[in-house]
C-alpha cells in the first residue's frame, strides 16, 4: 500500500464510512500545525463516480488496523501530552522502525506526511491534525485537553521505507470526567449553521455506499473545497475497540480552486456488524468543521434499519 496506491485517507486502506459519537464542531488545527507538502497520493478504497461499489466480501480480521502500538515492525513510541485538562503544552511522539530507529522519511499521503487523530474512548473530543517533524523524526505540536478522559491516540502514516501503518495508544487526563457515549443512532447533526445529513446503509463484509448532503439555511452548498486533496474526510470508528478505519470520496482529486456541492458520496465496507462512529471533515470559505454521525451496520443479507431521528449533538464535544 504505497502512497500512489491509496484512496481512502490515512488508515491504510481500511475503507469504512461510519458515523461518529453525538456531537459535531468546527475547530481550527492549532498553530504551528504542519504545512502541507507540495505532493500528494491516491489512497485505497477508491470508487470511481459513477460506479458501483464492488460487491466482494471481506472478513473484519483482514480489514481491522489501529488497535497496536506495532504492525509490520514499526512502533508508536511513547505520547508526550498535558497531563491535566487546560494546561498548555505540546503532544509529541516518535514512530520507529523495525530496527528500533527513529523514522524520518516518510510518503505523502493526501498532502501530509501523517495524519494524526486523537478522540476520547466514548469517542467524543474528536481531533484530525497534523504536526511537524523534526530532523530527529519526533512529530510535535502545541495541544491542551478541553476534557477529562482516557484518549486514543492514532498516527496514520507511510514509512517510505514500508507499507502504510496506523499506530495507536492511550493517553489519561486527569480532571473531572463527564461521558459522553453515543446511545442512538443519528443521521442527521449541524455545525456553525451547517446542516449535514448522511444517507445510505451500511451491509457488514461488503462494499456500500454512502452520500453526505451539506446545506445551509435550507439551501444547498456547492462552495465544498478541496481539504487535503478531497471534497470531504470520513473518519470511522468501530464502537466497543475503536478499530481506526477511514475511506476517501468518490470521484477524481479536485484541482485547486475548485468547489462541489451539495453531496459527496463514499465507497465503503463495515467490517462486522454493529454500531459504528463516523466523523466528516468538509471546508467552506477556508474553514474546516467537523459533522458527527452514529450508524449501524446490519449483516449480510439483514434488513436496513429505520431512519432514526437526529440525536442531540454538543459542538463542544467534538474538536478538529
Amino acid at each position: 500500500m504505497r502512497a500512489p496506491a491509496r484512496i481512502g485517507l490515512y488508515a491504510a486502506g481500511l475503507g469504512v464510512v461510519f458515523v461518529a459519537s453525538a456531537a459535531i464542531a468546527g475547530a481550527v488545527v492549532p498553530e504551528g500545525a504542519a504545512p502541507p507538502p507540495a505532493t500528494s497520493h491516491a489512497p485505497e478504497q477508491h470508487v470511481a463516480t459513477g460506479d458501483a461499489p464492488e460487491q466482494e466480501s471481506t472478513t473484519g480480521a483482514d480489514m481491522m488496523r489501529g488497535l497496536s502500538l506495532e504492525q509490520d515492525g514499526y512502533t508508536l513510541g511513547a505520547v508526550e501530552a498535558p497531563g491535566t485538562v487546560g494546561e498548555a503544552g505540546e503532544l509529541a511522539f516518535t514512530l520507529a522502525d523495525p530496527a528500533g530507529e527513529p523514522v524520518t522519511e516518510f510518503d505523502v499521503a493526501h498532502e501530509q506526511r501523517l495524519h494524526l487523530i486523537v478522540v476520547r474512548s466514548d469517542g467524543a473530543h474528536f481531533r484530525h491534525v497534523h504536526p511537524v517533524m523534526d530532523a530527529d523524526g519526533r512529530w510535535s505540536l502545541p495541544w491542551t485537553w478541553d476534557a477529562a478522559g482516557t484518549y486514543r491516540v492514532y498516527a496514520d502514516a507511510a514509512p517510505s521505507a514500508g507499507d502504510a501503518v496506523t499506530l495507536t495508544r492511550t493517553v489519561d487526563v486527569a480532571g473531572d470526567l463527564a461521558p459522553a457515549r453515543a446511545t442512538e443512532v443519528s443521521t442527521t447533526t449541524s455545525v456553525d449553521g451547517y446542516d449535514v445529513a448522511l444517507d445510505g446503509h451500511l451491509e457488514a463484509g461488503t462494499a456500500s455506499r454512502l452520500t453526505v448532503e451539506v446545506t445551509h439555511d435550507g439551501q444547498p452548498v456547492t462552495t465544498l473545497e478541496p481539504y487535503l486533496g478531497a471534497y470531504g474526510h470520513l473518519v470511522a470508528l468501530r464502537d466497543g475497540d475503536l478499530a481506526y478505519l477511514h475511506v476517501h470520496p468518490e470521484g477524481d482529486e479536485p484541482e485547486a480552486g475548485q468547489v462541489s456541492g451539495p453531496t459527496v458520496s463514499f465507497g465503503v465496507e463495515a467490517p462486522t456488524p454493529g454500531r459504528y462512529l463516523l466523523y466528516l471533515d468538509f471546508q467552506v470559505e477556508g474553514q474546516v468543521r467537523t459533522a458527527a454521525f452514529v450508524v449501524e451496520a446490519t449483516a449480510d443479507g439483514a434488513p436496513a434499519p429505520d431512519d432514526a431521528p437526529a440525536a442531540g449533538h454538543d459542538p463542544a464535544t467534538h474538536d478538529h
